[in-house]
């Protein structure tokens, strides 16, 4: 009888702008010729990630090894989307030799470590591991974490107020299932505070899971690649804020896709974006722009009011230079007012 092994996965997780596809991309960029693909879920309509991904230059490293899955949370439709991906993958002529799945920043872990025991893939394919990567400084400056004072107060004012911080349950949530734990843009915060976060985000792992620094998501492949955790298995192990039958839904969040005009310059357009984050209830700010005069394409990434910018590679001859960018926030923020923003 012959045995088949099964196909590891990892899992990377983590709430908007973390850092998870720019880590996605050091590992495929460091794969030493390991046969990877990867799944990646946007929150949006605009493809971001999976252009960036692409755009890696890695020998063998293509379009057809990413698939996207857009519009929507992976967590949410496994039945109609994820479960047929991994199946279009496992029935190549060559299988990946391991797949990692990227979550869009809003999904639950859990529900899609769960689908792992679905029969059609369950032979085939295993949870290698849960990777949570968080954003040190975000975590530093209290972005998911509720205010004991104000909430005593409002409680004090309107005993029927409505609490619940969905940023602090999804962050919550991503770091309980987590199997590795990795801090990212340690560089951007100071020793002291970097403690601080470290001893927070220990505080909220229900099980003793290594906790790595990294800046740019820049980490040694071996390290997340075969913890061999098969977390399908060990679910128990794993709470969540959201019981298995209970719904999980993004009713608290909402996203828009925005064109941007070309920029005088780099430093034109992060200025706009900047601003823009100013936008009460605005969270993540990411895409594609073009710059007057240069052969490259801009990307642009905004969490809170820390902007990025880089050139990440030449535009392809007839490709369309129209600038997108895609903003995510809490419901009902001011879309009128971050369009102003942007277009300067």
């Amino acid at each position: 009888m012959t045995i088949v092994s099964k196909i590891p996965c990892t899992i990377v997780t983590g709430f908007l702008g973390a850092g998870k596809t720019t880590l996605v991309r050091h590992v495929v960029e460091n794969a030493k010729g390991r046969r990877l693909a990867i799944l990646v879920n946007e929150f949006g309509d605009v493809g971001f990630d999976k252009s960036f991904l692409a755009t890696c230059g890695v020998e063998g490293c293509t379009e057809d090894s990413i698939v996207e899955l857009p519009n929507g949370c992976i967590c949410c439709t496994v039945a109609d989307d994820f479960v047929p991906a991994l199946e279009t993958l496992l029935a190549r002529a060559e299988p990946p030799e391991h797949i990692l799945i990227e979550t869009s920043g809003l999904a639950l872990p859990k529900p899609l470590v769960q689908a792992f025991q679905w029969p059609a893939i369950r032979s085939r394919v295993t949870v290698d591991g849960v990777v949570a990567v968080v954003d040190g400084p975000a975590v530093a400056s209290g972005a998911f974490a509720e205010d004991p004072e104000a909430l005593a107060a409002q409680r004090a004012a309107d005993q029927s107020v409505d609490h619940d911080n969905p940023l602090e349950e999804v962050f919550e949530d991503q770091l309980l299932c987590a199997d590795l734990v990795v801090l990212n843009k340690a560089d951007l915060i100071d020793a002291a505070t970097r403690a601080r976060v470290r001893a927070e985000v220990e505080k909220q792992l229900p099980r003793a899971v290594k906790v790595v620094e990294t800046e740019n998501g820049v980490i040694d492949p071996r390290v997340l690649l075969g913890l061999g955790a098969a977390a399908e298995d060990d679910l128990d192990a794993r709470p969540s804020h959201h019981g298995a039958d209970e719904d999980h839904d993004h009713d608290d969040f909402e996203t828009v896709a925005l064109p941007v005009r070309p920029a005088v310059t780099a430093g034109d357009l992060a200025a706009r974006v900047e601003k823009a984050a100013e936008t009460d209830g605005v969270l993540r700010i990411k895409g594609f722009a073009e710059v007057e005069g240069k052969a490259m394409r801009l990307v642009v990434q905004g969490v809170g009011r820390r902007v990025a910018h880089h050139f990440d590679r030449p535009w392809r001859p007839g490709e369309p230079r129209d600038g997108t960018l895609v903003v995510i926030g809490l419901k009902g923020f001011d879309r009128d007012a971050v369009a102003a923003a942007l277009a300067g």
